[in-house]
């Protein structure tokens, strides 16, 4: 039991101090040991690489759930160390909303057929949004909620040693100095310069170490910078998957609905020609990327006049023709269209009555309809 209550004297003496040094530094009453430049280059960069970090996982975790009961309730789960359930996402959601409409008004009815295929795509879309959120979560957000969890934790622990053992050294200065001051007044050998001068030794022995420890673990953060590169590639290759899977779900999609129309109402266009996310390979994250324009849907469903026409018979206007290079690579819908391959040059030339969304491709004795959107006109 006087063991107990001395230690808590003593910790309460110790903490005193320490209270008394860091009030009086902060009044300028005190002077404080400064860390040299490189160690104060390591904070800084310590706290600016902990800011962001949780910056970029608080706008990931809103990117992945952007529902903000549904990630509390997530929190709540990873905290109790329980598996968070399976949630159906929007594009699920609004396939099963699809379907049931369908069966209710009709699933042999255009509008139901419809229905049917725009709640397959949609279906399609969800599971792969369902993969990219698992995949992204696992690559990407736990790898940096495990450094401000682990080694951050870590980190701001042994600063709070340092910063302690920095004022024991400084409140060691100080009484070493008024100790001084007593002992020239005195004119005489005073002891408690020795005691002083001691403690002050111990102090900066202390102090040293800690700095060393804190110095260590501050380097370290360049460690955690190459650690988040690698989740960084992790998480563009995940979202590069994903966005690769919505645009050849939604491609097929605008082709099915193309070729329905066209038996619906003969002679139009479905479709957009406005720009649609690229279809980036899932195994380059370093792929461009660029924007690649929507297929008009209208590919096979021409006006009457064109859908007769017959490109073995097609002549070359005598003037018009331009060379173009080609953009995306492309893959014909019938044998009217001219399949293409990125980067290579080819003729193009319209014709009177086409539609302008698509020209006259030439490529050697080959000669089809190619989107004018994948082609780069050249002078």
């Amino acid at each position: 039991m006087d063991f107990n209550m001395k230690k808590l004297a003593s910790d309460a003496g110790i903490f005193f101090t320490r209270a008394v040094q860091f009030t009086e530094e902060k009044f300028g009453q005190a002077e404080k040991t400064e860390l040299d430049a490189h160690f104060e280059n390591l904070l800084a960069r310590a706290d600016s690489t902990k800011n962001w970090t949780e910056r970029i996982l608080r706008q990931t975790e809103v990117l992945l759930q952007p529902n903000p009961s549904a990630r509390v309730e997530e929190f709540l789960y990873e905290k109790l160390d329980r598996k968070v359930p399976s949630r159906v996402t929007n594009g699920e959601l609004l396939a099963q909303y699809m379907a049931e409409a369908a069966s209710e008004l009709g699933p042999n009815t255009p509008y139901g057929k419809t229905l049917m295929k725009v709640s397959e795509a949609e279906k399609r879309l969800g599971a792969a949004e369902r993969d990219f959120i698992h995949t992204a979560s696992l690559s990407f957000l736990t790898p940096l909620r495990n450094f401000l969890e682990g080694d951050w934790k870590t980190i701001s622990k042994e600063r709070r040693l340092l910063q302690n053992r920095r004022l024991d050294l400084d409140a060691c200065k100080a009484r070493l100095k008024k100790a001084k001051a007593a002992e020239a007044k005195a004119t005489l050998w005073n002891d408690e310069v020795d005691k002083a001068e001691q403690e002050l030794r111990a102090a900066q022995t202390e102090f040293d170490r800690q700095a060393e420890v804190t110095r260590l673990l501050l380097e370290g953060i360049s460690s955690a910078h190459v650690n988040h590169l690698r989740c960084l590639h992790e998480f563009v290759k995940s979202q590069t998957t994903y966005y690769a899977q919505c645009y050849r779900h939604m491609l097929d999609l605008q082709k099915q609905l193309g070729s329905s129309q066209g038996a619906i109402f003969p002679g139009t266009f479905v479709g957009t020609t406005e720009p649609a996310s690229p279809p980036l390979s899932s195994t380059s994250p370093t792929t461009t990327a660029a924007t690649m324009p929507v297929v008009p849907t209208g590919a096979g469903l021409a006006p009457p006049e064109e859908a007769a026409l017959c490109l073995e018979e097609v002549a070359p206007p005598a003037s018009g023709t331009r060379k173009a290079r080609v953009l995306y690579d492309y893959e014909a819908a019938d044998s009217s269209e001219l399949a293409l391959l990125a980067d290579e040059l080819i003729t193009v030339y319209s014709l009177p009555g086409m539609d302008p969304d698509w020209l006259i491709g030439e490529r050697g004795n080959k000669k089809g309809k190619v989107p004018v959107t994948y082609l780069e006109l050249l002078s």
